[in-house]
């Protein structure tokens, strides 16, 4: 497929909804504290960081999942780079990643530090405590290709019922390839298809209590090669 962008409207003031996917980017109710909950809590993170950790995403979205990634990062203090890559179809325009991320006064400071850098496409980006790659396409192509292996796994594609190929079983024995021995998955949906994906993929699964309206989310641990 060709790159494309994203194409947004916006509710409720402030968060940007998919036109194409007719669903919200975060959490009508606070996305940062979804992400904290499922991406980040779900992983047991920040216990586990260390340097080179390495993040893999599925759905890049607004970003809000790196800015968090990256403040717990150094709250943390953590010496070294966090590693972190995001596999994403339809990038968001630069103007539009701003806006969105500017919803977080938590994070407006790594979010000035990234705004300058944000391209709307493929790209890299290095600071002196991240190394991030930005891989633009469909990620059940783009996946295969990617020669490395993550540590922990965001799983945040659009809704499984707005955007199924993203939860497809043989993307999910994808990532479980792309994940070392004793790496994580999580997800916001409990959705029993994305589970069982999951667990055909060498996965061993939970159902966990979810953030805010959603009562369940699913987190995942690679055991064995």
């Amino acid at each position: 497929m060709q790159d494309q962008t994203a194409d947004l409207i916006w509710r409720e003031g402030e968060v940007p909804v998919s036109v194409r996917f007719d669903d919200p980017y975060f959490s009508l109710d606070d996305g940062l504290a979804e992400t904290r909950h499922v991406f980040l809590g779900g992983n047991d993170l920040p216990a586990r960081f260390r340097d080179g950790f390495h993040i893999a995403e599925l759905g890049f979205g607004t970003g809000l999942n790196l800015l968090a990634s990256l403040a717990a990062w150094r709250a943390a203090g953590v010496s070294g780079r966090l590693r972190f890559t995001s596999f994403e179809a339809y990038p968001m325009r630069p103007q539009d990643m701003r806006r969105a991320q500017a919803r977080f006064a938590e994070l407006l400071g790594i979010g000035a530090d990234l705004a300058p850098h944000w391209q709307g496409r493929a790209q890299k980006i290095s600071l002196p405590d991240l190394d991030f790659t930005l891989i633009v396409g469909d990620a059940r192509e783009t996946l295969n290709a990617w020669p490395c292996k993550a540590d922990a796994w965001f799983l945040d594609g659009f809704s499984p019922a707005k955007n199924p190929e993203m939860w497809q079983p043989d993307l999910m024995a994808a990532v479980a390839r792309h994940t070392v021995v004793g790496g994580t998955a999580t997800t916001y949906t409990a959705a029993g298809f994305v589970r069982r994906g999951l667990e055909a993929a060498g996965f061993s699964v939970t159902r966990v209590q979810g953030y805010g309206r959603k009562r369940h989310m699913t987190t995942a641990r690679k055991d064995r090669s």
